[in-house]
């Protein structure tokens, strides 16, 4: 009987051990009901806006449409058969925002343009952009969309960005700004810092967006405050001591949040959206930070 019962015990083990294995760590952001993410929407922002709150004929302020009000529908998924694509219409200032707040870990997405523009971008270069690290209420910055974060900037010919996000700062690789010209990545630089009342812009080391048309793979790897901008394989900006500057001056490390997607003037198109945790910086890019 006891033979019997091994064996049984055996067989079962044998049946149910693939179920068991270690499930794959990429953990999928994106369903047909965006049921891990928020939204905020602000204005539809004018060509003449200058960063202080819209008012109307009368001269009172205008308050922003606000949280998980799009009946617009800025935020929607296309069931293709590929599997969902997030729409971003773009029409109106915001972001779509993760419930969830992450710290280490290794972000992956794919982005395509629309064709549509408004303004007060219809004359210029499509524009989003992946907003990480991100804390408190939104509509924080100039355009009173967004909150506190540092950008991965995503726009035409410029993928990989950084912009700071309203006090937020960090250091960069790079070479630095003279006159009118911006500084740009180098991963053979040293590292330059950029904040508020300083550099705040730095172009990404080179440009290897898809062409039109098709998907460019994005990828952000952030870990203990270190981050790197990757695009189809190709790492175009390194940075770290990700902080935010207080009212008082005070630096204070800002090292994890929620990850925020634009929408900003241009229609666009995200799909595969995935994220795994990281314990440490991947060995293939622990050189670049040393």
């Amino acid at each position: 009987m006891k033979r019997i019962f091994l064996s049984i015990t055996l067989l079962l083990c044998i049946i149910l051990l693939p179920s068991m294995s270690k499930p794959d760590e990429w953990e999928s952001l994106l369903d047909k009901d965006l049921t891990q993410w928020e939204s905020y929407l602000s204005y539809r922002h004018k060509n003449d806006y200058n960063g202080k709150i819209p008012k109307d004929s009368l001269g009172n302020p205008i308050q922003p449409i606000g949280y998980n009000k799009d009946d617009t529908h800025v935020f929607s998924v296309l069931n293709e058969p590929n599997g969902p694509v997030l729409k971003v219409s773009g029409e109106i200032y915001g972001c779509l925002f993760t419930r969830k707040s992450y710290e280490n870990y290794h972000l992956k997405l794919q982005v395509k343009w629309g064709k549509q523009k408004y303004e007060p971008r219809k004359n210029s270069l499509r524009d989003s952009g992946i907003l990480y690290h991100s804390i408190g209420e939104a509509g924080a910055e100039y355009w009173r969309s967004w909150m506190l974060s540092q950008e991965f900037q995503i726009m035409e010919g410029h993928m990989g960005d950084f912009w700071c996000q309203a006090n937020s700062a960090i250091d960069i690789r790079s070479l630095p700004s003279e006159g009118i010209m911006n500084s740009i990545a180098d991963e053979k630089q040293p590292f330059g810092t950029f904040k508020k009342g300083g550099d705040y812009y730095c172009m990404r080391a080179d440009n290897y967006e898809s062409p039109e048309g098709e998907w460019t793979t994005l990828e952000l790897i952030c870990f203990n405050g270190k981050s790197l901008h990757i695009v189809n394989g190709h790492v175009v900006m390194v940075l770290k001591n990700s902080r935010y500057i207080t009212s008082d001056g005070k630096e204070v490390p800002m090292t994890s949040g929620k990850i925020q997607l634009q929408s900003e003037s241009a229609e666009t198109f995200y799909r595969d959206i995935r994220i795994k945790p990281l314990t440490a910086m991947p060995k293939m890019y622990e050189g670049l930070f040393k």
